[in-house]
């Protein structure tokens, strides 16, 4: 993320949560990097036969968006809304770019989540190359009023037997080894435990060191 990016960011979050908010932020996020900014990695075979059949059933439904053409200005407004818009519009516009999907999942007429997937690549340097068939997930995010329902793990498991269909490999997915939440939503799906990176990326480039895990 570059300087001007996180002034923009910040100046936001003062706006939203005022000076005393942004200053827990700042050291939550300060802790967060200096201590534990270690990933846990996860992956699952795309192989239909062995993917659970999906349990999406009404009122709930995931709709998969190729372009930004695609995304409604009433699904947009909920995405933009969660930080800087003018950054979150920018993301989007590059991921659709680089041939990333949208994966909304709704509640009736109402944005419920989302996350992303991208074969064969990944929008960041990441910790290994992927193969054209390899898809990685990233950036899933629940609103507050779904939470605690299963949302997420429903989502990746319809993502996850979507890809198989379409094609094989292999998917990737990662969460920081604090986020407990986002640990134990992921332990519902098919993905299973690859291991626990630290990463440093100087000058475009990724340096990777893998921390031997007790659960492989």
């Amino acid at each position: 993320m570059s300087v001007s990016t996180l002034i923009v960011r910040l100046r936001e979050y003062r706006r939203r949560h005022g000076f005393s908010g942004t200053i827990r932020r700042i050291g939550l996020g300060m802790r967060r990097g200096l201590f534990a900014n270690r990933m846990v990695v996860f992956y699952c075979d795309l192989a239909p036969q062995e993917l659970p059949a999906s349990t999406i059933s009404s009122p709930l439904k995931v709709n998969r968006l190729n372009s930004e053409a695609e995304l409604s200005q009433q699904d947009l407004e909920p995405m933009t809304s969660i930080w800087n818009p003018r950054l979150a519009l920018r993301n989007i516009k590059e991921r659709f770019a680089k041939g990333a999907s949208l994966w909304l999942i709704k509640s009736g007429n109402q944005l419920a989540g989302y996350g992303w997937t991208l074969r064969g690549c990944t929008i960041e340097p990441y910790y290994f190359p992927l193969r054209p068939d390899d898809a990685h997930l990233f950036d899933f995010h629940v609103f507050s009023q779904y939470r605690g329902q299963g949302i997420n793990p429903l989502l990746v498991e319809y993502i996850l037997r979507s890809l198989g269909i379409e094609r094989g490999g292999r998917a990737f997915i990662e969460a920081a080894e604090w986020n407990e939440a986002q640990l134990s939503s992921l332990r519902k799906t098919p993905f299973r435990r690859l291991g626990v990176a630290r990463s440093l990326a100087i000058f475009g480039h990724k340096f990777t060191r893998w921390t031997q895990d007790e659960n492989t």
